[in-house]
C-alpha cells in the first residue's frame, strides 16, 4: 500500500472492516503503571511494536510469577505485524517478547547490542528463537519497518547501558518517542547524549512527543550516575568485614561502578542471582562492562577468604521472595549466612508496589545484626528517569506540536502534562490516555479512537500458563476464608445413599461441625427434590444420563450462600459427588435436624419416567461429621471412583421461588 493512501481500510479488532484515517498509536501497557510497556504503531495494513515488558504482581496476585499486557489486538492482527523496535534491555521493556512469540510471530526484532544478546538468551530458553529475526543497531542507525514506518535509533543516557530514543518518521510526520531517559552529561561509560540528533528533529519538526513520565512529579534534574560512586566509595572502605550490595542487575553503570571500587579497596568478588550472573557475563563480552577475570571468586571458594577481603554482589533490591538476598535474609541461603560484621548496602529504590517486601527485608537483615544502609539519605542510589527539569529539556529540544505523556501512573501524566504546558503547548494538543486507548494523529489534528481490548495476562511460576481471573478468585477466597470440601453420595435415580462429609480448611467460624453438615444435607436434598428433572435424562437405557457437575453446582451455589447470609464468611466450597448405582437404600437422616422452609419451584419435579423418585423427608438430615464414615460405609463398597469438579464463586441472586442455575460447567461429568 502507498504511503500516499490517506484513507487506508484496516480491520479493527473485532475483524470487522474499518476506516482509519492517519496514523495510530495504541498503549498496550506502561499507563497508569509503572512497567509492561508495550505500544503499538499502526498506518494503513501494517503494525509495528516497540518495546514488549512485563510487571511483577502485587500481593494480591497469589501464585503469579509476572504480569503481561493483555495481547489479544495482537493476535488478532498477527498478520499485519512488520517488525518490532527496542528502545533497551530492561525487563520491562523486553521481558514479554518471548512469551508474545509463542503466541504470534514477529518478522524482525531491531534493538541495541545488550538488548539484543540479552533477549536472545531469554528466547532460547524459552525455544522461540525460531520465530523472529534478531538485527542489532547503534547510535543513528535508520531502519525500515514494512514500507511506512522509518526508526532512527537516537542515543540517551539512563541506568541502563546501549539505551535509545527513538524517531519515527510516517507518512503523517515524524513522532518522538523517548524510551526511558534521563540527561546525564558524564555518563559511566562515555557514552553521552545525542543532544545534537535530538535538536535535528526538533528544528525540522516534530508532529507529537511521546515521553517517559515516572519522575514527573519530582523537581529538578536527576543527578548523574556518578553521584553515587563517592558515597559507596566512603561505605564500601569503612566496613570492617564483609559488604553485601544489591542491586538492579540491569544497571550496568552501577555495577561497573561497584566493581571499580572493589578493585580500589582491595575486595574480591562474588555474584549471588542469576540475572546477576547473566548481565555481568553478557556486559563483559560486548565491552559495557570492563574487569580482570582474577576479580571474581566463586561463591563457594570466596567463604575462605577474610571478611576484610570480601564483596558479595547479589539481586534481592526489591525484596523478590526468591532473589539471593531475601532467600539470606530468611537464614535459606545455602552458601551465605548473615554476621554482626556485615555491611549490608541496598542501592537501589523501591520500585512502587515493593515496599513493603523491601522494609520486610531490612528488618530481618538487622535482626540477625547486620549494618544496613539504605534510603534516599544515603545518596546510594539515583533515578534512571528524568525529573521535571529533564522533561522541560526533552521538550525544548523535540519542540514538538502534539503532546501525549506515557510510561508512568496516571498522577504522573497528568504533572507531566501540566510541565508541557508550562513550555507552551496548549492544552488541546495534550492527551492524557490508559492502555488500550487509540491516539489518531494526523498532520493538524490529535485526538481519541475507539479504544482497542486491553488488559493483564498473568503468568503462573511456569512463565507458560495463563492464570485466568476466576483462578485468581478461587486463590484469593483461599487466602481470604479457605476451603470447604463436600462429598456426597447420590444414586442414578436421585437418593442420597449417605451422609455428606464435611472438610474445613482455614475457615473461621463459630458454626460447629454439625450445623455445617445440617446445611450441607439440605442443600443436597433441595436439589435432589427441585432439580433433579433438569439434571437427569432417560436416554432410554438402564440407567438415566446425568449431568454430575450440574449437580455439583447446585449444592456448590445453595451451600455458599447459605453460608454468606448465616456466618458473613465466603470461602471456597468443592463438592465432590460419588455416584452410586440406582435402587442402593437411601439414607435416613436425623429427625431432630431443622426442617428447610423455602418454597419448591413451581410443579415440584419428577423424573423421566413420570414418577416421582423416593425423597429423603425434609427432616431427615444429616448425622454429625464423626459419624459419617462408618454411614458411608456400605454404600461406598459398591459406587465407582468420585467425580470432582471446582468451583467458582458464585453471584449471589435472588431466589423467590428456588434457585435458578446461571454459571457454565467448568468440566465434564466423568
Amino acid at each position: 500500500m502507498s504511503s500516499q493512501n490517506a484513507n487506508p481500510i484496516v480491520r479493527s479488532g473485532n475483524g470487522a472492516k474499518a476506516k482509519h484515517q492517519g496514523l495510530r498509536v495504541i498503549p498496550l501497557g506502561g499507563l497508569h503503571e509503572i512497567g509492561k510497556n508495550t505500544c503499538v504503531f499502526e498506518y494503513g495494513d501494517e503494525l509495528m511494536l516497540v518495546d514488549a515488558g512485563l510487571a511483577f504482581p502485587s500481593d494480591g496476585m497469589h501464585g503469579v510469577n509476572v504480569v503481561m499486557p493483555d495481547t489479544s489486538y495482537l493476535r488478532e492482527n498477527q498478520k499485519r505485524i512488520r517488525g518490532m523496535v527496542v528502545t533497551h534491555g530492561h525487563e520491562d521493556h523486553i521481558g514479554g517478547i518471548p512469551h508474545h512469540l509463542k503466541n504470534f510471530n514477529i518478522p524482525i526484532i531491531y534493538g541495541p547490542r545488550l538488548a539484543m544478546s540479552m533477549l536472545q538468551g531469554k528466547m532460547e530458553e524459552a525455544g522461540v528463537t525460531d520465530r523472529t529475526t534478531i538485527q542489532t543497531v547503534g547510535p543513528r542507525d535508520v531502519v525500515h519497518v514494512g514500507q511506512h514506518f522509518k526508526v532512527e535509533f537516537i542515543r540517551n543516557t539512563h541506568s541502563m547501558a546501549d539505551s535509545f530514543t527513538l524517531a519515527i518518521t510516517t507518512p503523517v510526520g515524524v513522532v518522538i518517542f523517548t524510551g526511558d531517559f534521563k540527561f546525564d552529561h558524564t555518563p559511566v561509560d562515555g557514552e553521552a547524549f545525542d543532544l545534537q540528533r535530538l535538536a535535528h528533529y526538533g528544528e525540522q519538526g516534530v508532529l507529537c512527543l511521546f515521553s517517559d513520565s515516572t519522575n514527573a512529579e519530582i523537581p529538578g534534574f536527576t543527578p548523574p550516575e556518578r553521584a553515587v560512586f563517592p558515597n559507596l566509595d566512603r561505605h564500601i572502605s569503612q566496613a570492617e568485614g564483609r559488604v553485601i550490595i544489591t542491586t538492579f542487575a540491569s544497571s550496568i553503570h552501577r555495577v561497573s561502578m561497584i566493581l571499580e571500587l572493589a578493585m580500589k579497596n582491595g575486595r574480591k568478588v562474588g555474584l549471588l542471582g542469576r540475572s546477576m550472573l547473566n548481565v555481568i557475563a553478557k556486559a563483559r563480552e560486548l565491552g559495557y562492562m570492563r574487569a580482570p577475570d582474577d576479580l571474581f571468586v566463586p561463591i563457594k571458594q570466596i567463604r575462605d577468604l577474610p571478611d576484610r577481603e570480601t564483596l558479595l554482589l547479589m539481586t534481592g533490591s526489591q525484596g523478590e521472595p526468591l532473589a539471593a538476598l531475601s532467600r539470606i535474609s530468611r537464614g535459606e541461603h545455602p552458601q551465605v549466612q548473615v554476621k554482626s560484621t556485615d555491611t549490608i548496602i541496598f542501592s537501589a529504590s523501591p520500585i512502587p508496589g515493593n515496599t513493603i517486601s523491601v522494609v520486610n527485608t531490612i528488618d530481618r537483615l538487622m535482626m540477625m545484626g547486620a549494618k544496613v544502609v539504605y534510603g534516599k539519605g544515603e545518596g546510594i542510589h539515583v533515578s534512571g528517569h528524568g525529573c521535571q527539569e529533564d522533561h522541560k529539556l526533552m521538550l525544548a529540544l523535540a519542540k514538538p506540536k502534539f503532546f501525549v505523556p506515557v510510561h508512568g501512573e496516571h498522577r504522573m501524566l497528568v504533572c507531566h502534562s501540566k510541565t508541557a504546558q508550562s513550555m507552551g503547548i496548549p492544552a488541546d494538543h495534550i492527551l492524557i490516555i490508559d492502555n488500550g486507548d487509540v491516539v489518531e494523529l494526523t498532520p493538524d489534528t490529535i485526538h481519541k479512537g475507539e479504544p482497542v481490548k486491553a488488559g493483564i495476562e498473568l503468568l503462573d511460576a511456569s512463565r507458560n500458563g495463563i492464570v485466568d481471573a476466576r483462578v485468581l478468585k478461587e486463590r484469593q477466597q483461599l487466602a481470604e476464608d479457605g476451603v470447604i470440601t463436600l462429598l456426597a453420595v447420590i444414586t442414578t435415580d436421585g437418593v442420597m445413599a449417605a451422609p455428606p462429609r464435611v472438610n474445613l480448611r482455614g475457615v473461621v467460624t463459630a458454626a460447629d461441625a454439625r450445623k455445617l453438615s445440617v446445611w450441607a444435607e439440605r442443600e443436597i436434598t433441595w436439589v435432589l427434590e427441585n432439580r433433579w428433572n433438569q439434571l437427569a435424562r432417560n436416554t432410554g437405557g438402564k440407567a438415566p444420563d446425568v449431568d454430575w457437575v450440574g449437580v455439583q453446582r447446585e449444592v456448590e451455589v445453595g451451600l455458599q450462600r447459605r453460608l454468606r447470609r448465616e456466618l458473613q464468611v465466603d470461602p471456597l466450597i468443592i463438592c465432590l459427588v460419588q455416584p452410586a448405582p440406582a435402587g442402593t437404600p437411601a439414607y435416613k437422616g436425623r429427625a431432630d435436624a431443622e426442617p428447610d422452609t423455602r418454597p419448591a419451584p413451581r410443579g415440584g419435579r419428577r423424573d423421566g419416567g413420570g414418577r416421582q423418585p423416593a425423597a429423603v423427608p425434609q427432616r431427615q438430615l444429616v448425622t454429625a461429621a464423626a459419624s459419617a464414615a462408618p454411614a458411608a460405609a456400605p454404600a461406598s463398597a459398591a459406587v465407582p471412583a468420585p467425580v470432582a469438579a471446582a468451583s467458582k464463586a458464585p453471584v449471589e441472586e435472588p431466589e423467590p421461588t428456588g434457585r435458578v442455575r446461571r454459571r457454565r460447567s467448568a468440566a465434564a461429568a466423568g
